[in-house]
C-alpha cells in the first residue's frame, strides 16, 4: 500500500533549515522508509515511541530524527530535528498517552 507523505508547516521549516546534503538524505529516507512501510520497526531506523500518543514513530537518518504519525493512508511528518533538539521538542510537543 502506498502512503501519502504530508509535511506539517513546522516540518517543512525544519527541512528547509538543513544543509543541502542532509536535506537530500532526509527526503530519500522519507521516500524509501515511509512511502510503503512506515510502521515496519527496525533495530535502529524506525522506532515506535512508547508512552506517547503523538508522535507515534521516529525515523533516524544519521544525526537527524524524523517524528511522524501514521493514519490509514497518510504519514504526517511532525518534525525533522537534529539529535540535540529532540528532548526539548518532545517535552514541549509530545502528547502522553
Amino acid at each position: 500500500m502506498r502512503y501519502e507523505i504530508i509535511l506539517t508547516p513546522s516540518a517543512r521549516e525544519h527541512l528547509r533549515r538543513l544543509g543541502a546534503h542532509t536535506r537530500v538524505a532526509v527526503r530519500d529516507a522519507l521516500e524509501v522508509h515511509l512511502r510503503y512501510e512506515p510502521t515496519k520497526l527496525s533495530r535502529s531506523r524506525i522506532k515506535r515511541l512508547r508512552d506517547l500518543a503523538q508522535p507515534q514513530y521516529r525515523l533516524r537518518v544519521g544525526e537527524i530524527r524524523v517524528f511522524y504519525d501514521v493514519t490509514e493512508a497518510r504519514v504526517e511528518v511532525l518534525a525533522i530535528l537534529s539529535k540535540p533538539e529532540v528532548v526539548e521538542w518532545l517535552r514541549e510537543r509530545g502528547r502522553p498517552l
